[in-house]
């Protein structure tokens, strides 16, 4: 980890957001938490500032990006065996039943204001998720091999 002094760079404040993600995803955090810590992520200007968010974490040190990784395009990410894709599977479905309620209470909401049943717009953002949802469960893909195995076209020269 470079010293706490030390500016930090757009792809660390992005390292560390994606982090703070994973452990809200996980249950280590509130929304409410994540929502401060992000802003405050985004918000850092040192690598010091940036390793407070995450020093009650586990595993709660500043991912280092590899200096080719942003040059490519391509974000690192740490490797993940078949257990580990249940959990994220389940995050996604998690995340995906947050923004569903929400959208579907703002609906309600305008729809019992107006005293009239509104179109349901909120099939244009939970519908499409929630198909992609369902076909990676069911099929079990994700991206994450073929990034990880240099396979993809995430792997490929000057993208």
């Amino acid at each position: 980890m470079p010293e706490p002094h030390l500016r930090a760079a757009d792809a660390d404040r992005t390292a560390v957001a994606s982090v703070l993600g994973e452990h809200m995803a996980a249950g280590r955090l509130t929304v409410a938490e994540y929502e401060e810590r992000l802003t405050s992520a985004y918000a850092a200007k040192t690598y010091g500032e940036l390793a407070e968010l995450t020093t009650d974490l586990p595993g709660g040190a500043v991912p280092a990006v590899p200096a080719g990784a942003t040059a490519a395009g391509v974000q690192a990410r740490p490797a993940r065996g078949h257990g580990d894709r249940s959990r994220a599977g389940a995050g996604e479905w998690r995340s995906w039943a947050g923004t569903a309620a929400i959208v579907i209470a703002i609906w309600a909401t305008t729809s019992l204001v107006s005293w009239e049943f509104l179109y349901f717009w909120p099939i244009w953002v939970i519908g499409p998720w929630g198909a992609i949802l369902l076909v990676q469960s069911l099929t079990g893909g994700h991206d994450e091999d073929e990034i990880e195995g240099g396979t993809g076209p995430q792997a490929l020269p000057g993208r």
